[in-house]
Order: structure tokens, then C-alpha cells, then sequence
């Protein structure tokens, strides 16, 4: 199983909507409308994983 980068949901690689390539790893996707998400800025996706910033508290 692959984790959909964009909306967190486990997404099985032989049936994924769809998969795009960035950095030399392959993600997948549940929607046709995550990868274009995920196309047109793939660092605010990728930037959120294990990088949790609390300002203020």
C-alpha cells in the first residue's frame, strides 16, 4: 500500500487513480484531482510529513 500524499488515504499501487513521479520516488494517488494538486506543488505536500512547526504555543 501507498500513502496518497495529498489527502493521507492508503491508496493500493495496482489500482490508483493515478501516479506521478517526483524526485526519483512514485507516488499514487485515490483521484485524478490529488496528482494535479500534487503536480503543481509538490513541496507543500511533501513539506508537511515529519515536519510539524508550532508557533506561538
Amino acid at each position: 500500500m501507498a500513502k496518497d500524499p495529498v489527502c493521507n488515504m492508503e491508496v493500493d499501487e495496482a489500482t490508483a487513480a493515478a501516479k506521478s513521479e517526483y524526485n526519483g520516488t512514485t507516488y499514487y494517488f485515490c483521484a485524478a484531482g490529488c496528482k494535479r494538486a500534487f503536480d503543481k506543488e509538490p513541496e507543500t505536500y511533501l513539506s508537511v510529513h515529519g515536519e510539524h512547526h508550532h508557533h506561538g504555543h
